[in-house]
């Protein structure tokens, strides 16, 4: 299937609810109002709900509950919110996808994201960006899933998909990869253009023309996450680590391993994508 046709394949590209449609619209403005936002947030009990998990998980360490919508836009600021936003929706627009565990996509979704964030913050990029990219950078893999799967499967047999190899299979076998199928479907979600590019550029975010730093975040916390999926070694990681991204960005293997978290808790930023 075409790159095209495959963004435009009916059931590949959940429709956003009237609610998220309207929060996206609210957030994309130079000046979101925070009580607009809190306020369509609260009108959806289910998206409230998701918000306030992923809100009071380890992944913000906040200093104490948050409450209510009101309480998270106040307290994480307008960022973060789109990014839970964003996340709530996306739990529930994918909830079984053949071929997917998606309890292990949602968690070395997470898994980039809190990294990204984190390589964010020591190159003082924007910390909510990185995290929201991070989310959903990997969401191409979902709708290639749901919109072809007699051609994925085989592929998955080959290379599975959080396989260190697994964008250049794609890209040999269809012409594009996951990369370029999530970057279309921010486009479409109207996520910021920041975003979008990063997500296109992510496999090759210094190759040619491109220079795209968030892009290059994703490809280092991409890879980070991938490589304790599969449970690579010492030796392991020094022999894959992306040396050139890393050098472009200002950062060695040391100082990225140094930057992943010793402590995770995935279980109830988890409830929010699998309950």
């Amino acid at each position: 299937m075409e790159l095209e046709a495959l963004l435009n394949y009916p059931r590949a590209l959940p429709a956003m609810s009237r609610t998220v449609s309207d929060l996206l619209a609210e957030m994309n403005k130079d000046d979101p109002s925070p009580k607009r936002v809190a306020e369509l947030v609260a009108t959806d009990p289910a998206l409230t709900t998701r918000v306030l998990r992923l809100s009071n998980s380890a992944f913000f360490r906040v200093s104490r509950q948050i409450g209510s919508a009101e309480e998270a836009v106040a307290l994480l600021g307008m960022t973060h919110v789109r990014s839970l936003v964003m996340a709530a929706a996306l739990g529930s627009s994918f909830k079984n996808v053949p071929g997917v565990e998606m309890v292990q996509f949602w968690r070395y979704s997470l898994r980039v994201a809190d990294i990204s964030r984190s390589l964010a913050t020591l190159l003082r990029q924007n910390e909510g960006n990185a995290f929201t990219a991070g989310l959903v950078h990997a969401i191409g893999d979902l709708i290639m899933h749901i919109a072809m799967p007699d051609v994925i499967g085989p592929i998955d047999m080959g290379t599975p998909p959080l396989d260190l190899r697994r964008a250049d299979v794609e890209r040999s076998a269809l012409g594009y990869t996951y990369a370029e199928v999530g970057a279309g479907m921010a486009e479409k979600w109207q996520f910021p253009q920041s975003i979008v590019s990063a997500l296109k550029n992510q496999t090759a975010p210094f190759d040619g023309d491109n220079y795209d730093p968030l892009g290059g975040v994703l490809h280092i916390a991409s890879w980070r996450a991938r490589a304790e999926e599969i449970q690579l070694d010492e030796d392991g990681l020094a022999a894959t680590f992306p040396d050139m991204v890393g050098l472009t960005l200002g950062l060695d293997l040391d100082s990225v391993l140094g930057k992943d978290p010793t402590e995770w808790s995935f279980s109830q930023a988890l409830g929010a994508f699998i309950d």
